[in-house]
């Protein structure tokens, strides 16, 4: 396990949350996400409740393909560290409290890695509906190192509807997103 050093860029999957201020949040952050290498997709936005405090403000989730020449430990505690910190985020005891952004990377070229307590792939991507469902839009036939699975498959054990989730057309976030993407028939407006 571990990275390796190549001369052609890494290829980065994110994913991206807010639920303060999330418009213009997620458009700032991908911007910012640019910077450090070539965004070449960015999923539809979808809105999902909050899994820790149904109180909260509802999240607005995408994801992003990243094409960069950082290294994944280089791109979490330098790029996304600067991002998140830029933009207002806040870290402290509550765990689930709201946040301004959060960016996680979720794959990493097809390799497992781990930074800090961080595990790439992230397990997320099997477990949230919110993480699985973005990814599957923009690269969908990307494989999962641990399972063997594409992404679209993974995302097809989820269902939008059920999840409590909402496709956000109205939301641009980046020139390279796609907002006509459909994941699967249950997709709802």
């Amino acid at each position: 396990m571990g990275e390796e050093r190549q001369s052609q860029p890494h290829q980065a999957l994110l994913s991206l949350g807010s639920n303060m201020e999330p418009e213009k949040n997620l458009s700032a952050a991908v911007r910012e996400l640019g910077r450090y290498g070539r965004v070449l997709r960015v999923s539809a936005v979808w809105e999902s409740p909050s899994l820790s405090d149904p109180a909260q403000p509802d999240y607005l989730n995408a994801a992003l393909w990243l094409e960069t020449s950082l290294s994944a430990r280089e791109l979490k505690e330098t790029a996304i560290s600067a991002i998140e910190t830029g933009l207002g985020r806040v870290r402290g005891v509550d765990r689930n409290a709201p946040r301004s952004i959060d960016i996680d990377i979720m794959l990493y070229d097809r390799v497992q890695l781990r930074i800090g307590r961080r595990s790439i792939p992230d397990p997320e991507v099997l477990e949230r509906p919110f993480v699985a469902i973005p990814l599957a839009e923009i690269a969908p036939d990307f494989i999962h190192p641990e399972t063997g699975e594409t992404l679209a498959e993974i995302a097809a054990r989820f269902d939008p509807k059920a999840s409590g989730m909402r496709l956000r057309r109205d939301v641009i976030v980046g020139p390279e997103q796609n907002v006509n993407l459909i994941v699967n028939s249950s997709e709802t407006d």
